[in-house]
């Protein structure tokens, strides 16, 4: 997704006065069942996306970066969060008032246009995660979430970093089992695919593609 127009940025010049709240990592934003009074859009950082069912089983639905919104199901009538909210990293968040957002969608086109193709980027990601899940190996499914969190096809880089996320968080959104994702990732840093940084941090290396597009 381009970054080419900073909503934050406009946010602000549009006199719109969103707070801006810094988080720490595994800080709660909110919590599944919360009045939803607000969007968010993420200024630095990454944050998971994560619903709890009935039974108590929880599962990471998303993890999104800088340039993305979040929350927004308020501007189609939600009364509560469907999911909860929490940062992945130190992250830097805006939160803006929903009937200020609303107002603000009709008015000015730029931005409007910005959230109409976040939304689309969202919804064909999620078709693609379903296609991904029924019909790829847990070895691909995983290979493609991690250059997704990368953000690859983004940077004309490399090396890609994504923060430390543990082996069974990466197993609910892979749909496999911590140990299949452990046994992945030991043989994707064995063959130079990823790599860590001295913080725990995941190194997402191009040559990773190589497991995605291989039958």
């Amino acid at each position: 997704m381009t970054n080419a127009f900073d909503a934050a940025q406009f946010l602000k010049a549009a006199g719109i006065k969103g707070t801006i709240a810094d988080y720490r990592s595994r800080q709660s934003i909110y919590r599944q069942g919360d009045p939803c009074p607000t969007v968010f859009y993420v200024e630095v950082g990454m944050v998971q996306l994560s619903v709890v069912s009935k039974a108590g089983r929880q599962a990471v639905v998303a993890m999104l970066g800088p340039g993305e919104f979040f929350g927004e199901g308020c501007l189609a009538g939600q009364t509560m969060r469907m999911g909860s909210a929490s940062a992945a990293e130190s992250t830097t968040v805006m939160c803006i008032d929903k009937r200020q957002m609303s107002a603000l969608l009709h008015q000015e086109h730029p931005l409007s246009d910005r959230f109409i193709r976040h939304m689309l980027a969202r919804n064909i990601r999620i078709e693609q995660d379903l296609i991904d899940h029924l019909f790829n190996s847990g070895e691909k499914r995983l290979a493609r979430k991690l250059l997704l969190l990368a953000r690859y096809g983004n940077d004309n880089v490399p090396t890609r970093t994504i923060p430390p996320i543990a082996q069974g968080t990466l197993a609910q959104m892979v749909g496999t089992t911590r140990s299949r994702v452990n046994f992945f990732m030991r043989k994707f840093k064995r063959l130079g695919f990823v790599d860590y940084d001295e913080n725990g941090r995941i190194m997402v290396h191009d040559s990773l593609l190589t497991v995605v597009l291989h039958d």
